[in-house]
């Protein structure tokens, strides 16, 4: 791990228990965390501009490397300045390196990895062959083979001038086997000296790299990825991988894993960011935390609201809303709570009105900043636990921050 860099700094402002508020400094300005960050993940953060994204609050938002890659392509980006001047973005930006989306090929996505319905096997996934060298897939969109290699993932991210850049990496799913596991982390390890090496010769002076730790649900495997991850020249850590088959599994791993972790490093918890899950890593000291939950809910009328017993949603989507002139979440400050009520944008999510998609997009992504905003202010005040308590019995952040203080 790098302890300065030029890259990359990262400020630990004030701590509370292992919960903690810092800054991470990038070419494109500051970061305060805890953060949760925006997927944008074709250049867009869903239904939004990039201004507006800036207006709710966010300084990172995240790029998908695979799907950037496949269209419109990083020569494409690269013209028009790089992903910041193709979408009009000014704050920082990450990017992930295009693993993950291997994991999806070879194992299944997400959903069918959860139920235990995904491919069970790695090399042998019908969509991709893993090897050594790469990643071997055709294209969704005209079914042409394309390659993505550690030395390719770090030319498009460095094409694409990200501030941060992941490494590449397989995310193996916790039901293969623990021998494939293993192999699967052994290589990891190789493909990030292969990034590494790439980035010293080639790479951006102004774009940091951050490892990834993978091992699955296995402890041995976990501790031996962060040594090694940890003892490499990354500017800051982040922990992949599908992290076991229910919450409580999951809780386990990311207790484990996260004080093997030197304390100097920014930590980014990849691809979790339920409210609960959150505010449990935060519990950790983890920093940033990217999620697709708060736009995909919105693509099918779902808003995020202080129901810990409907999982912090409410569904606009069914029956019973008519008339009902309350705000989605009362005290919310987004502009969907404060001109609209539920009748109405329920009737627009029923209707498959974008205007619904966009409303639910500002008021779920507002909901996610004010409970990092007073995650940080109650770290800041030495109440995080009692904030987080409030948040976990159902209050809304902004009445948790009240409570807590």
């Amino acid at each position: 791990m790098r302890v300065e860099s030029e890259r990359l700094r990262f400020e630990i402002g004030a701590r509370d228990g292992a919960a903690r508020a810092g800054t991470i400094h990038t070419a494109h300005g500051p970061i305060a965390t805890p953060a949760f960050i925006p997927l944008a993940t074709k250049g867009t953060v869903r239904g939004l501009e990039s201004a507006e994204v800036a207006e709710l609050g966010y300084e990172l938002i995240l790029g998908n490397t695979y799907h950037l890659f496949v269209s419109p392509g990083p020569d494409r980006i690269a013209a028009a300045g790089g992903l910041h001047g193709f979408i009009g973005w000014e704050g920082a930006l990450i990017t992930d390196s295009g693993g993950f989306q291997v994991f999806s090929l070879a194992h299944g996505g997400v959903a069918n990895e959860v139920k235990g319905s995904g491919r069970s096997g790695g090399e042998k996934g019908s969509e991709v062959k893993i090897t050594e060298q790469g990643a071997r897939f055709r294209s969704y969109r005209d079914g042409s083979e394309l390659f993505i290699s550690p030395e390719v993932s770090m030319q498009v991210q460095a094409a694409l001038g990200s501030d941060i850049a992941l490494v590449f990496d397989e995310c193996t799913p916790f039901h293969a086997d623990r021998e494939y596991t293993a192999r699967s982390t052994e290589r990891t390890h190789r493909w990030l000296d292969r990034c590494l090496e790439w980035h010293r010769q080639n790479g951006s002076e102004h774009q940091a790299v951050f490892g990834i730790v993978q091992g699955g649900v296995h402890e041995d495997l976990r501790r031996e990825s962060a040594q090694r991850v940890s003892e490499a020249p990354v500017d800051g850590i982040a922990i992949g991988g599908t992290l076991g088959r229910d919450k409580a599994e999951m809780h386990g791993v990311l207790a484990m894993t996260a004080p093997l972790l030197p304390e100097a490093a920014p930590k980014h918890l990849l691809g979790i960011g339920e409210v609960d899950d959150l505010l449990g890593g935060i519990a950790l000291g983890l920093d940033v935390f990217d999620c697709a939950v708060p736009t995909r809910l919105a693509r099918h009328g779902v808003a995020l609201c202080p129901n810990p017993d409907k999982r912090w949603r409410l569904d606009l989507r069914k029956s019973g809303w008519v008339g009902n002139r309350e705000p989605l979440v009362d005290g919310c400050p987004c502009p969907a709570c404060r001109h609209h009520d539920r009748d109405y944008v329920s009737y627009l999510s029923r209707a498959e009105e974008l205007t619904a998609v966009r409303l639910i997009v500002v008021h779920n992504l507002t909901y996610m900043h004010q409970l990092t905003t007073h995650a940080r202010a109650a770290i800041e005040a030495g109440t995080f636990a009692a904030y987080r308590t409030a948040v976990l019995a159902g209050a809304s952040p902004w009445d948790a921050a009240k409570s807590a203080t």
